[in-house]
């Protein structure tokens, strides 16, 4: 991935779009990482995954739901509460 910084970016933007048709471009300012610039169809792409992810994350819950794999949330809190006091001691 090629880096450029932000002034260089803002310069020759219509350069950058281009890059980005390629591959992604990584943009810096002030020397630490801020965005990268990708295509239409990369981003598309990658937003397509991330839901994909998030359906079978959530798929994964309903699945622990129907077959009982489920904690009180009040049990997980208190559990969590004497966990931090007895490390505390």
């Amino acid at each position: 991935m090629e880096i450029c910084n932000a002034s260089d970016a803002k310069r020759e933007f219509g350069e950058m779009l281009l890059k980005a048709q390629k591959e992604p471009v990584g943009i810096n300012k002030n020397g630490k990482p801020v965005a990268v610039m990708v295509s239409a169809s990369e981003y598309q792409e990658l937003q397509f995954l991330k839901e994909q992810w998030l359906k079978s994350e959530l798929q994964k819950g309903l699945d622990d739901l129907h077959a009982g794999r489920i904690k009180d949330g009040q049990d997980v809190i208190d559990r969590q509460r004497k966990r931090i006091t007895n490390a505390a001691l």
